[in-house]
């Protein structure tokens, strides 16, 4: 205490607000310098995403055939057209709902299991993991005109092999026949995406910790069991990845369906990701076109966001 009960000011003490405005400043400096280095990717996001998604959104109101300088208004107009007076939307949304739960099941668990398989110290294994990627990479629209082909109900390979096996019984119009045709464009479907949930499992196979597998089999746990206590619990965040990004991929499912039918025979092939883009462009009804991809993405949003947000509570409450 100095003179008059007044405390004393060291040198230390009045350098402290002198070291916080620095500490302050430097900080400053490096959100700036963070924002300047996101700042191309965001404008590309913006110009390249987000404008579209405004746009496509503000087109639902309104009547514009792509040509014409003017957009008129009409309101609610286009989905009230879309849900009452379009015969095409619910056999589209029909088709959707079926193409998402097949696709949400089937090559997630194929992949699952060549995962599972291909995790093992099998000769050729590298090898065997390619063969299986490599249809991933093939564009879908090569896939759609290569099984297209296979499907041909006269020079096609499988009823070649059928007839060559004896089965003419079995032979079918695979892309013809209405009851047929959309499950026929789900095998080729599968073929293309098995290879990408089994990258993605396999990565999360390799994460398993090796310590807790054999703590477990020390234990005198069998392969059922540290499978079911170990390995899946591990997998929790591949297994959701893997789900997300095939609910994604198949709800906005076109190119392989435009390559081999286009919606047909009688538009029982008919997606709702094709329907709005025939609607736009072949239509020329841009404005029903955007309304079908609003109602498209309004039901991926009701579908992937709850499911996120249950697994992060999930996740929450075991940690």
């Amino acid at each position: 205490m100095g003179a008059g009960g007044k405390a004393l000011t060291t040198p230390v003490d009045s350098a402290r607000p002198v070291q916080r405005r620095l500490i302050a400043s430097a900080r400053g400096q490096e959100r700036l310098q963070g924002w300047a280095l996101i700042a191309p990717a965001l404008l590309i996001y913006a110009v390249f995403a987000l404008y579209p998604i405004f746009d496509v959104f503000a087109l639902s109101f309104q009547k514009w055939n792509g040509l014409s300088p003017e957009r008129s208004f009409v309101g609610l107009t286009n989905y009230i057209h879309i849900f009452q007076d379009d015969p095409v939307f619910w056999g589209a949304f029909r088709n959707t709902l079926i193409w998402t739960a097949l696709a949400v099941s089937v090559p997630p668990l194929i992949g699952f299991g060549f995962a599972l398989a291909l995790n093992e110290s099998l000769p050729g294994r590298g090898m065997l993991r390619a063969i299986f990627y490599m249809p991933v990479i093939i564009a879908p629209i090569a896939v759609a005109t290569m099984w297209k082909w296979m499907y041909d109900p006269f020079f096609g390979l499988f009823n070649s092999m059928l007839t060559g096996m004896g089965l003419q019984s079995l032979i079918q119009d695979w892309l013809g026949d209405r009851r047929v045709a959309l499950y026929s464009i789900f095998v080729a479907y599968v073929w293309q995406h098995v290879g990408f949930s089994m990258v993605l499992f396999l990565a999360g196979l390799q994460g398993v910790s090796q310590t807790l597998v054999e703590a477990a089999r020390i234990d005198g746990a069998n392969r059922t069991q540290v499978f079911r206590y170990v390995t899946l619990p591990a997998m929790r965040t591949s297994i959701t990845i893997v789900l997300v990004l095939s609910l994604i991929s198949s709800l906005r499912a076109f190119d392989i369906v435009y390559g081999m039918t286009q919606g047909g025979p009688a538009q029982s092939t008919q997606m709702l990701a094709l329907w709005a883009y025939q609607q736009s462009m072949q239509i020329h009804d841009f404005g029903k076109g955007s309304a079908v991809s609003v109602v498209l993405l309004v039901i991926t949003l009701l579908i992937v966001l709850p499911y996120l947000a249950w697994r992060n509570k999930a996740e929450g409450d075991k940690s």
